[in-house]
């Protein structure tokens, strides 16, 4: 049995669920949408949306968290460096380590808008996703109701899924006030080598070391170094040290691939995310690549169309993603008929009338 739940709630946090819930229903007797963010540092993702600003930071704080049980609840407009604090005292981390886009805290994403965005970092492959993290939530619905989805355990398996889609939703279903989340203990051990081969070589060697028991938990090629970052226990990461070899690096190179301070990503072309079938080889982009994710993720710097990069992309089952506001009309990877009929009919239940961020994702929705 786990201790007892304390609350960490501060002078500075408050309970805004009512304000919150009042804007939901003035928008809906109005008929006029509304603009969900936190601090807008995903701001460059997706499409312009038209809208009154409905502003999450009043509502924050960790209204809960038991180490024991490996569960944290928080607001919305909860501060992702506040979690994180939080978590990083009790020797506990989100594994799938969301980016915060933020610049010495400048910007620093909220707790609601890391989920509404679904976005992870590094240890993706090997931890999973923001989705896989999700409990439950409490959600403002575009019927103007406050409710409750999912819970705080695993086992408690009621409206889960629903506040699984919240996930990637970019708020167009329904406004987060709070959500409940797994965590993990941090590794015993981390260490980050630096390996020079060329990308055909570094791809090989991940698929095949993707087969073996490697206490892999990052792995990123800048097309002339491939980076690994080690984590579990003393023994097996020192084991898997001496078996690759490699420079050990500084850590914090994972940091600033996740946050793209890196140099590759400070130029004047567009970015590109490429989501890809795991395995996949070398793609003969136009423009710049950085690989992440073992091959599964891949950054493209590139002045080409949209519709050119989609077109060699999706011919080998991924798809791309424009990180870069307006260079793009259509940001997210088009959808199939068939999957944009249930996108349509998903929001028409959750958002009748349409007032959570409409066209954030795609102009019909």
């Amino acid at each position: 049995m786990g201790a007892e739940r304390q609350p960490y709630l501060t002078a500075q946090d408050a309970d805004a669920s009512q304000t919150l819930l009042e804007q939901v229903n003035q928008a809906i007797q109005s008929g006029l949408p509304l603009r969900i963010q936190g601090t807008n540092s995903k701001a460059f993702l997706g499409r312009e949306v038209a809208g009154e600003v409905l502003d999450t930071r009043i509502h924050r704080g960790i209204v809960s968290y038991d180490p024991t049980e490996l569960v944290i609840t928080a607001r919305a407009g909860t501060p992702l460096s506040e979690l994180s604090a939080a978590l990083d005292q009790a020797g506990q981390m989100l594994p799938c380590e969301p980016p915060s886009y933020s610049d010495a805290g400048v910007g620093d994403a909220t707790v609601g808008g890391m989920v509404a965005a679904g976005l992870s970092g590094p240890r993706r492959p090997w931890a999973g996703s923001v989705r896989d993290y999700v409990l439950g939530t409490r959600v403002i619905t575009g019927l103007g109701k406050h409710l409750k989805f999912g819970g705080e355990v695993m086992k408690n398996v009621a409206g889960y899924d629903l506040s699984r889609l919240m996930a990637g939703s970019f708020g167009c279903l329904g406004l987060l006030t709070e959500v409940s989340l797994k965590v993990l203990p941090k590794p015993r051990l981390c260490t980050s080598i630096a390996l020079e081969m060329d990308g055909t070589r570094a791809l090989a060697r991940l698929a095949e070391w993707g087969q073996q028991p490697l206490p892999i938990s990052a792995a990123s090629h800048d097309g002339r170094v491939l980076r690994l970052r080690l984590e579990g226990g003393e023994g097996s990461v020192a084991a898997a040290h001496d078996r690759l070899g490699g420079e050990s690096i500084d850590p914090a190179w994972w940091q600033a691939l996740n946050e793209h301070r890196l140099d590759f990503f400070t130029d004047g072309r567009a970015l590109w995310r490429l989501s890809l079938p795991t395995n996949t080889g070398v793609l003969a982009l136009p423009g710049e690549q950085l690989i992440d994710w073992a091959g599964a993720q891949r950054w493209l710097k590139s002045d080409a169309s949209g519709d050119e990069i989609r077109a060699l992309v999706s011919a080998v089952g991924g798809h791309a993603t424009c990180y870069s506001h307006g260079m793009d009309q259509s940001p997210f990877q088009p959808l199939a008929t068939p999957l944009m009929r249930y996108h349509r009919q998903l929001k028409a239940q959750l958002d009748p009338h349409g007032i959570f961020n409409p066209g954030r994702r795609y102009a019909e929705i």
